[in-house]
């Protein structure tokens, strides 16, 4: 019963139902550094130079966040204009579009209820997109098979990552289901099973082996976590945010090989499958590797991978499209799953339309096809420019050391920090410390490595190589400048 506290203005005020104390206690464990109080002050900053506030400094560059084209990446124009056409098709009419991208256009309005994107589509999605992606997965995996009542499209990758923990997670006390999941890793991680009430368990990337996996390391994590958990999942995030490093073939085989071995359900976050930039290094997706290893492996181990219309050269975050694909799951648990998803009704349909393009773009001999190629082509290839340069600016400061950007969107590069800083930052996360201080004086916005969790007594940050090449130079120097007289200050 709300009690009543006071009066205020004659009415009675009561106590509220909802407060800080009655809440669900697990979302107040919830932590997203990616948008936490670095990006909120940066928010302020940009806002006090509008109104004239004089600073050090005359913009500020964020590059915390994988947000592509509000770093100034441009959209893919095939794309845009079959959306367009999608959303008012009266343009259909109009001369100006290419003749492919209408008939394409026609094909996605004609699968949706009363031929318009405003209709909800099917629970799993529209079927002739998931026939689109399972089509797209065999080109990609060269041949093996892929079923369309496998594919279930979504709310960007997150949202069918969040799905497949909610559906693994039971128990209490010992028997909680712990879910492993790599260090450094993606906030989303973490946040979800805070929120779940799961365990956390946590391996330990490599980076003196550029970020590598080293299976002797998941089997430390497993052990020791089941003496307090259940270990039922293991995360994977290939190519690597935010370490940016590009699993081996040999590796994916010793992966699946440790799941099968201590019965651990596989979820394969791919969505950087495009982003690759290294001499040497190639993606492989976990299902490819898993069929190539054969039926004792692929009848048995159970997979969900992920895929995203926000990464790659798409870089189209806003329209929340992606999709999982499920292998090996029980046919129970699948109607159960079918059923989880149904209670949102559908994943946005201009997303998955917009999925549905990524997944079968413009073919040779039709007339989008030779500027959706030079689109791409310049995309990634920019990106891989930008790659190499932070990383070598970066290696030429003393006290910063950064492993190649192998692939994926980002570098997470170890930083010193003197003893003394450590000291002043009180009680505050040191790489925290530095970041804030970062950002006050230089209005250059990065996450701290302790965000996304590092090995004690390393610290790191994390940055986007988004930025247009000529900010991304400004953004280095700084950098550079900075952690100079840090350094100097603090010595």
């Amino acid at each position: 019963v709300a009690t009543t506290t006071g009066k205020r203005n004659g009415v009675s005020s009561r106590a509220k139902v909802l407060t800080i104390d009655t809440m669900n206690p697990t979302v107040k464990k919830v932590e997203y550094a990616v948008r936490g109080p670095i990006v909120q002050r940066a928010v302020e900053l940009e806002r006090e130079l509008s109104q004239g506030v004089k600073k050090p400094f005359a913009e500020v560059i964020k590059a915390n966040i994988g947000d592509a084209h509000a770093m100034g990446q441009q959209p893919i124009t095939f794309f845009r204009q079959v959306l367009a056409l999608c959303s008012y098709p009266e343009l259909l009419n109009d001369s100006t579009f290419p003749e492919d991208a209408k008939s394409r256009a026609r094909r996605i309005l004609q699968s949706c209820g009363g031929n318009s994107l405003g209709s909800y589509s099917a629970s799993q999605g529209i079927e002739s997109v998931r026939q689109d992606v399972a089509r797209y997965i065999e080109r990609r995996d060269g041949g093996v098979p892929c079923a369309p009542d496998n594919i279930y499209l979504t709310t960007g990758a997150s949202d069918g990552i969040v799905t497949m923990l909610k559906l693994l997670v039971c128990g209490e006390g010992a028997t909680r289901t712990g879910v492993m999941i790599s260090i450094p890793q993606y906030p989303l991680y973490s946040a979800a099973l805070a929120e779940l009430g799961a365990v956390q368990v946590n391996y330990y990337l490599n980076e003196e082996k550029c970020w590598s996996l080293d299976i002797s390391e998941l089997q430390r994590s497993v052990d020791e976590a089941r003496t307090h958990c259940n270990p039922r999942a293991l995360c994977i995030i290939n190519p690597g945010n935010p370490t940016g490093q590009v699993q081996s073939r040999q590796c994916i085989e010793d992966v699946i090989r440790f799941a099968a071995k201590e019965r651990l359900f596989l979820m394969a976050d791919e969505v950087y499958q495009d982003n690759v930039y290294a001499d040497g290094c190639q993606f492989h997706s976990f299902k490819k590797v898993l069929f190539e290893m054969g039926p004792e492996y692929s009848s048995t181990v159970e997979l969900a991978s992920f895929h995203s219309t926000s990464k790659c050269y798409m870089g189209e975050c806003g329209f929340r499209g992606g999709y999982m694909e499920i292998i090996n799951m029980d046919n129970e648990v699948k109607a159960q799953l079918t059923k989880l998803v149904s209670v949102r009704l559908c994943p946005p349909v201009p997303g998955q339309a917009l999925m549905d393009l990524v997944v079968n773009p413009p073919q040779p001999g039709e007339p989008s096809y030779d500027n959706f190629i030079k689109e791409r082509t310049a995309t990634l290839s920019v990106l891989a420019e930008k790659a190499k340069l932070t990383e070598q600016v970066l290696n030429t400061v003393e006290g910063i050391r950064c492993n190649p950007v192998q692939g994926a969107m980002y570098s997470f590069p170890r930083i010193s920090i003197p003893e003394k800083a450590v000291k002043e930052a009180n009680g505050q996360q040191p790489d925290m410390f530095y970041c804030m201080r970062l950002l006050e004086e230089t209005g250059i916005c990065l996450v701290p490595g302790s965000g996304f969790g590092q090995k004690d007594g390393t610290y790191h940050f994390r940055m986007t190589i988004l930025p247009p090449t000529d900010k991304l130079k400004i953004l280095l120097d700084k950098v550079k400048e900075f952690h100079h007289k840090f350094t100097q200050k603090y010595s």
